[in-house]
């Protein structure tokens, strides 16, 4: 409400208190000379303009206050100014009573307004106090609470570092306990890498061991096998007690070959599956067993026999001169006999080889026998046992690998050719557990030379007869070497033309003063205690003698560094059927050679030769086989007939077929 009565607006200017207290001061001074008779006026007119004077004094002192609370002293002046203005008129103005009440009245509404303005003051001034109390009090508040919510984010960030410190702790047990359990499983991991190691170690151990005893084993198979095949050839010399009475040799023959064939295909059959078991020896030590209880179970037969057999030498003597008047008749009727059945067939066929080739084989014969003694100290060594061991050994090194060829690897037969080589080429080679040089001795490498070709004859003579496919590997062999060392080429031939003198072809002729005997082993035939061999064995030894010359003259070694020209080439085999041909055939001999011949060798002649191979086979078939029906018997014609059906098929089908056992390509990779 005061307020309210303060901001009323006054009518009054605020200085008409000022105004007044001049206008009613110079009244006073009139009056007071002029009018004495009316005092009671006076006082209160003084009194009244005494207070006028204070309330003046008051208003101006109160006036100040209020002119101090003007905005500028720029209206401040303005107002100065204005005042004096109306000082002016207020002097040109005369007194009144209304004024006068009308001051009373604006002084105490002054007074009033003073009084209100003293009470507003002091309200402000409390108001100021209070809001600077609540001020203070709201700053206080404030700061408790900025207090509080520090003490707050404090607490929460000591929850929070409490919380990340025992989650740091816990992830560090985790993390301990992860480094823990992987150290657990390291170590286990390590104890099984090296359980598995161990495992390893032994297992490669044990197939080390097992490795050393297989070979072991195999080199025991071999030996055993060497063993048997000493023991076999110690058949051989025995044969010519075959004709003992009341004792059939062969049958100790047969079954020394049947154990040298079990040997030789268990050792085949272990090579190829791997290493030999502990069975495999004891099956090979049984079957060396058997053959020392057969060697010894022959010799006692042959022992009890010895004086049946003196007793018996008389009637002997007796059958063989018989026998030999019987051939000599034979060899006087047979020229006739030729004559007879020629009568129907062309003429001009020879009888004997040409001059030329016959010079050709006894420039080989000379060389053979020139070869045997110049290892004479070797042959004759039967009071030296050291030169005695030497020769037995370099027999063995000669002889063995030449039995071991077989047609199940090309690897193997590579190791074969090496030994040979090796052996030839003064090289040290390992035979039967022991070391063996021809450098041992001075005549080691002729013998050496001498005994590895009488050794492929001998495998054409046996193995070959028996395994017709067995040729072409002994072949293949044998003409590495030959082209290697052409000596034991030119042995070869004369072992082979000694063997089998139809691989000249030469007929030799029986001169006076010849045996029987000797000229049926100058015909090829083996004559043991006067007994002539079986015509059917005979002919299978002559045909796998064929069969491995048709075979050495169209194939060669293929490892060679140097593959040069054929040593003994197809040109050979040309001259060799073309001397065949103009000869005389003989009955069943000649069927079967021919036969042997063309099935080995006739793709490869006719490869080479082309027409002029044709012409050949058609003259055998319309010319040289109607001379051989002429001097064959009935019971002869097998050979014949297989002849026959050959060139017949040959000659509709335009082609030879290449032979069973030739070696491919992929041989040598087996």
């Amino acid at each position: 409400d005061v307020l309210k009565g303060c901001m009323t607006p006054l009518v009054l200017s605020p200085y008409s208190g000022w105004v007044l207290d001049r206008v009613v001061g110079q009244p006073g001074q009139e009056n007071a000379s002029s009018r004495s008779s009316t005092p009671k006026e006076c006082t209160p007119l003084t009194s009244g303009s005494c207070s006028q004077e204070k309330v003046t004094s008051g208003s101006l002192q109160g006036s100040s206050p209020l002119s101090s609370t003007e905005p500028s002293e720029t209206k401040g002046n303005s107002d100065l100014s204005l005042l004096e203005t109306e000082q002016e008129i207020i002097q040109a103005v005369l007194p009144s009573k209304a004024t006068e009440v009308e001051g009373c009245i604006r002084m105490y509404e002054e007074m009033h307004s003073l009084k209100g303005k003293e009470g507003l003051r002091q309200r402000q001034e409390q108001q100021e106090q209070m809001v600077r109390a609540v001020s203070d009090l709201a700053s206080e508040q404030l700061k408790r609470f900025d207090e509080l919510k520090e003490l707050k984010q404090h607490q929460e960030f000591q929850d929070l570092k409490e919380v990340i410190e025992k989650s740091s702790k816990e992830a560090q047990g985790q993390q301990e306990k992860l480094k823990e359990e992987h150290r657990h499983r390291a170590k286990i991991l390590n104890l099984k890498l090296r359980e598995a190691e161990q495992q390893r170690q032994r297992q490669e151990e044990l197939e080390r061991l097992r490795k050393e005893e297989g070979e072991e084993r195999l080199r025991r198979l071999y030996s055993i096998q060497e063993e048997v095949l000493q023991l076999n050839q110690q058949i051989d010399p025995n044969y010519r007690h075959k004709d003992l009475p009341k004792i059939d040799l062969s049958a100790y023959s047969n079954r020394g070959n049947q154990i040298c064939g079990l040997v030789s295909g268990l050792i085949r059959t272990t090579s190829e599956r791997g290493l030999p078991t502990p069975a495999d020896v004891a099956s090979t030590e049984r079957a060396l067993q058997e053959m020392r209880e057969l060697i010894a179970s022959m010799q006692q037969e042959i022992t009890a026999a010895v004086e049946e057999k003196k007793r018996s030498e008389k009637e002997e003597s007796q059958k063989q001169k018989e026998l030999l008047k019987k051939e000599q008749m034979k060899a006087q009727t047979s020229a006739p006999a030729e004559q007879l059945g020629g009568k129907q067939q062309k003429e001009g066929l020879q009888v004997k080889a040409d001059e030329s080739i016959m010079q050709w084989y006894q420039q080989l014969q000379d060389a053979s026998e020139q070869c045997v003694a110049s290892f004479s100290e070797i042959s004759n060594c039967k009071d030296n046992s050291e030169v005695k061991k030497i020769k037995t050994d370099l027999q063995k090194a000669a002889t063995i690998p030449v039995s071991q060829i077989s047609t199940r690897s090309g690897t193997k037969l590579k190791e074969i050719f090496e030994k040979i080589d090796n052996l030839l080429s003064g090289k040290a080679v390992q035979t039967g557990g022991r070391v063996v040089s021809v450098t041992q001795h001075p005549q080691g490498l002729d013998f050496v030379y001498y005994k590895l070709a009488e050794k492929f004859v001998k495998q054409g003579g046996e193995e070959v007869a028996a395994h017709r496919d067995a040729a072409f590997t002994i072949a293949v062999v044998a003409s590495g070497i030959w082209e290697l060392h052409p000596r034991v080429g030119d042995l070869f031939l004369a072992h082979l033309h000694k063997k089998c003198p139809y691989a000249v072809p030469f007929y030799p002729a029986l001169k006076e003063g010849t045996s029987v005997e000797e000229y049926q082993r100058m015909l090829g035939y083996e004559v043991k205690d006067s007994k002539i061999e079986e015509q059917d064995h005979f002919l299978k030894r002559m045909s796998g003698m064929i069969c491995l010359y048709a075979a050495i003259i169209q194939v060669q070694w293929p490892h060679g560094s140097k593959q040069g020209k054929h040593p003994h080439g197809l040109n050979y085999g040309w001259r060799w059927l073309s001397q065949m041909l103009n000869m005389e055939p003989l009955a069943d001999v000649t069927a079967t050679l021919l036969f042997c011949f063309l099935e080995v060798c006739g793709n490869a002649l006719l490869n080479l030769y082309k027409a002029q191979f044709w012409k050949m086979m058609i003259f055998i078939q319309e010319d040289y086989i109607p001379r051989i029906e002429a001097i064959t018997s009935s019971g002869q014609m097998g050979s014949l007939t297989r002849l026959k059906q050959f060139l017949e098929e040959c000659l509709q089908q335009k082609k030879i077929p290449v032979p069973k056992g030739a070696l491919k390509p992929s041989f040598w990779k087996s």
